[in-house]
């Protein structure tokens, strides 16, 4: 996982109630692709490392730990895609202050996207506009649960490879969890399993 580059985001020791002592170091324009059984604690370690579950060990963004960024500070930095976006308002527009035009035309939306109603959006349409949403707080770290679980065919090659140049422009680092052993094996890097709470790397 580029061992002879400076970790991007560097992971010690993190545990909770049911992950055991991960470790990993991503460095830039680094994809892990991490699989597993349902309920094996791929999301809850994705939630620990992005702070929002109760956790303890060692995360460090650029060698700088998490404990000197306020959480609204890190989860803009290290970016979580939940696999159930979360939509609090009737209108798209009102989910962020800024939404990038190119990202929105590339993902196949209109120009009047953003006045369209949550309620009617399809789980594939949320799941493209929740991606474009978190990229334009230009994270350094992507954490992926399942972010084309709901896509047809093109619409998850463009994903792929619309966070696939996001890593390499921005120099940014992605954890990307899927159920797909052939999608994993053209976007990652590196890969891990999880089983039971336990974080296992594979040999490449």
């Amino acid at each position: 996982m580029g061992s002879q580059r400076k970790p991007l985001l560097l992971v010690r020791e993190l545990h909770t109630d049911f992950i055991h002592d991960v470790n990993l170091a991503l460095s830039a324009h680094n994809c892990l692709g991490l699989h597993g059984e349902s309920g094996s604690g791929k999301t809850l370690l994705l939630r620990a490392i992005a702070d929002l579950d109760v956790n303890e060990g060692d995360v460090r963004l650029d060698d700088r730990p998490r404990e000197l960024f306020t959480g609204p500070q890190w989860r803009r930095q290290v970016g979580l895609l939940p696999a159930e976006s979360q939509w609090w308002s009737d209108s798209v527009g009102d989910h962020a202050s800024h939404w990038p035009a190119e990202l929105l035309s590339a993902l196949g939306f209109p120009e009047d996207v953003l006045s369209w109603q949550t309620g009617r959006l399809s789980s594939g349409e949320k799941q493209r506009l929740s991606l474009v949403r978190m990229l334009a707080n230009q994270p350094r770290v992507l954490l992926l649960d399942e972010p084309t679980a709901n896509l047809d065919a093109g619409n998850t090659d463009i994903v792929e490879q619309i966070i696939n140049d996001y890593l390499r422009q921005h120099q940014a680092a992605a954890i990307w969890v899927s159920h797909d052993p052939a999608q994993l094996t053209r976007i990652a890097d590196s890969c891990a399993v999880m089983d039971q709470g336990r974080f296992l790397p594979e040999e490449n």
